[in-house]
């Protein structure tokens, strides 16, 4: 059974920057792909980044493209999501998740995940 912990959100203005970090206690971190989702108050929770087990391949969803970067640290079993230039509309609970073994997608869905951190908010005001 792993464990994710979610970390580094907080308050901000917009046009600023937060690293979220998560730490994952699964032994078999560096075979599995990893992925953040998020949910604004009142919204569907939905994918926003992804990264290939070995960190050879990241996706994201359209909105966050070119502000957001994902990464992995095997050695560390941590996922990182830095987001740059944040906007009011990145306000949301962010999750770290991990992906069904053997299996990647470049627009994962929220049942493709097999385990999940509890959250960390982002709150981005004006």
């Amino acid at each position: 059974q792993w464990q994710l912990v979610e970390s580094g959100g907080g308050l901000v203005q917009a046009g600023d920057s937060l690293r979220l970090s998560c730490a994952a206690s699964g032994r078999t971190f560096g075979t599995r792909s990893m992925a953040w989702f998020r949910q604004a108050p009142g919204k569907e929770r939905e994918f926003v980044a992804a990264i290939k087990w070995n960190g050879g391949r990241q996706d994201y969803t359209d909105s966050v493209k070119g502000r957001f970067t994902i990464t992995r640290d095997n050695a560390k079993n941590m996922v990182y999501l830095q987001m740059n230039s944040l906007k009011p509309e990145d306000t949301a609970v962010y999750y770290c998740a991990a992906v069904k073994a053997a299996y990647y997608s470049n627009t994962p869905a929220s049942v493709d995940m097999e385990y999940w951190g509890k959250g960390t908010l982002v709150t981005v005001s004006l």
